[in-house]
């Protein structure tokens, strides 16, 4: 990619939206924020194509007028729910007479490590080399230039349904854009947001969406582990509707206006006029009922987050804690709540800011804000991936690079 313009492309459950970039003085100046209503995609798979594309279409077209270029090497954020991961082992004998691991060795073991077997219907979407061993010593993070007569490599391999994958590309290619990379979710927001010291501490992101929440994490600077739940700040918009009988239009409103994620923390006797929101609506209703409506998913898509941490064996052990981004994280309370839930501290995502330009971030509004963390890592990726393209003179030098940054 040529162009000094970058962008990201996130097509949500409720929401299509953009960041166009520019790298500048080796930094990134977001020049453009762009949001708009989603349709056709339910648990962040577009399930239906003709529905979803007007969205697409209004943002692609937005991104093209920026810059083509950019638009021509959209990276793309993957948001379906039906992920799997597992974790693969590949073993190689090193090739040269003196046991010296050299780069083809690397190579080799890194290929016998991804290659697994998924289903005719999935589609590996991320692998990444978790360690390397030497002999039975691990925790190596580059064998080259050790000496061993045995090498091998873990990896982490995530696949998808090939069908969301695909309508995803499809979608895409209809709005006149092309991809140049595709990115889960959680693990876009991880690149914006996490610092590398908390990535080696151990962390967790937990990326909170319209319909689906994402978490991904780290620990002694690795990806442990990612996983997708079917359900995110649109079911507390549909729980209220259902609760108070309105729409969820107007449950979605109550949300945002009146929503805590501490039911305790909002007086017995606040209430909410009904007739203030939609013309039908009748009487007061108890402002801490909604709030406790909200606070009950809320638990419940944390305590699908504590079982994913307990599953990969890091249950109270990351000393970064939680953090949290996406639409449903800007709810009042909601670092409390997950501090009671998962035990772990938590705070609000905040993107590093030592990929921007300080300057361009302080008179822009929406950098801050959560629901933009996963294009905002989208398009640090581009000028990671830009940056490797650039400095890379030999296939030799760009695989060393390339590898070499796929270590989380």
């Amino acid at each position: 990619m040529s162009s000094q313009f970058f962008a990201g492309l996130d097509i949500g459950t409720s929401s299509v939206k953009g960041v166009v970039a520019q790298v500048k003085d080796g930094r990134l100046l977001p020049r453009l924020f762009l949001k708009e209503i989603s349709s056709g995609v339910r648990k962040g798979a577009i399930v239906d194509l003709v529905e979803a594309s007007p969205s697409v279409v209004r943002v692609v077209s937005e991104i093209r007028r920026f810059s083509k270029s950019a638009a021509d090497n959209l990276y793309v954020g993957i948001g379906t729910s039906e992920i799997k991961s597992q974790v693969s082992k590949g073993i190689v004998a090193v090739s040269r007479a003196d046991n010296e691991i050299n780069q083809e060795d690397k190579d080799r073991v890194i290929r016998a490590s991804q290659a697994v077997n998924i289903s005719a219907n999935r589609t590996i979407i991320h692998s990444d080399v978790r360690e390397y061993m030497v002999d039975g010593v691990g925790d190596i993070s580059d064998p080259v230039g050790l000496s061993g007569t045995r090498l091998e490599a873990v990896s982490l391999i995530i696949d998808a349904f090939s069908a969301h994958f695909k309508s995803l590309v499809k979608a895409v290619e209809l709005s006149g854009g092309e991809i140049r990379n595709t990115i889960l979710t959680p693990l876009a927001a991880s690149r914006a947001v996490l610092t590398k010291r908390q990535k080696e501490l151990g962390v967790a992101m937990l990326d909170i969406g319209g319909g689906t929440t994402g978490l991904a994490v780290y620990d002694e600077g690795k990806l442990i582990g990612a996983a997708k739940f079917p359900a995110g700040s649109d079911n507390i918009s549909k729980d209220i509707g259902i609760g108070l009988k309105v729409p969820v239009s107007v449950g979605d409103e109550i949300k945002l206006k009146y929503g805590s994620a501490i039911s305790k923390s909002v007086g017995a006797k606040e209430s909410i006029d009904m007739a203030s929101l939609y013309p039908e609506g009748k009487g007061q209703v108890s402002r801490r009922f909604v709030c406790e409506i909200i606070e009950s998913r809320l638990a419940e898509i944390l305590e699908f987050a504590n079982n994913e941490i307990k599953a990969m064996n890091r249950s109270g052990s990351l000393a970064g804690g939680v953090v949290l981004a996406g639409g449903g994280s800007k709810l009042p309370g909601i670092s409390e709540l997950s501090r009671q839930e998962l035990k772990l501290t938590s705070q609000l995502a905040l993107p590093d800011s030592s990929f921007w330009d300080p300057q361009s971030v302080e008179i822009n509004s929406s950098f801050d804000d959560p629901e933009y963390a996963v294009c905002l890592g989208l398009v640090v990726q581009a000028m990671n991936d830009e940056g490797i393209a650039r400095s890379s003179f030999s296939p030799l030098s760009a695989a060393k690079k390339w590898l070499k940054y796929l270590q989380p």
